[in-house]
């Protein structure tokens, strides 16, 4: 896709359905992902769920759900606006650090639950070879993510 001030939608709808595909393999149900690509790129930030459903093509019912697993994943926030009605939601600011960071805490958070499994079945039985697996994957990502450097401030301009 070109860089530009103003894409051309369907350039734009194409990125947000890649956005989608990527999100898919880690179980994102694919509206979730559309709308979070359409609220990276859409103009103005904030919008409406009919702004958001008539852009993606997605019914009213099934934003309703998938705005829903946004905001509680921290990706999505809504606001109301004084006199209105229309609840706009728009991508919450330092989203993608908070989600990342949570997910950093829960690989530490696992290595506990694989640790007391080894303890629980004991250290040399083919059970724990099945549990040693996961415990020894789960340590490398944290031992990569603790000597990484911290990730970039949010809204930092590239």
């Amino acid at each position: 896709m070109a860089v530009s001030d103003s894409p051309d939608r369907a350039e734009v709808l194409e990125w947000v359905e890649r956005v989608s595909a990527f999100l898919a393999p880690d179980g994102v149900p694919p509206i979730a992902g559309r709308v979070l690509g359409w609220l990276m790129v859409c103009d103005p930030p904030e919008q409406s769920a009919a702004q958001i459903g008539e852009a993606i093509g997605a019914s009213r019912a099934s934003l309703t759900t998938n705005l829903r697993m946004l905001m509680t994943m921290g990706f999505v926030t809504r606001r109301t606006r004084p006199g209105q009605r229309t609840a706009h939601y728009r991508l919450d600011p330092g989203a993608w650090h908070t989600v990342v960071q949570r997910q950093v805490a829960s690989i530490r958070s696992y290595l506990e639950v694989t640790e007391d499994g080894l303890n629980l079945v004991g250290p040399d039985s083919e059970r724990a070879a099945r549990i040693r697996e996961a415990h020894e994957v789960f340590s490398w990502m944290a031992r990569v993510f603790a000597d990484a450097p911290p990730p970039p401030p949010p809204g930092r301009k590239r």
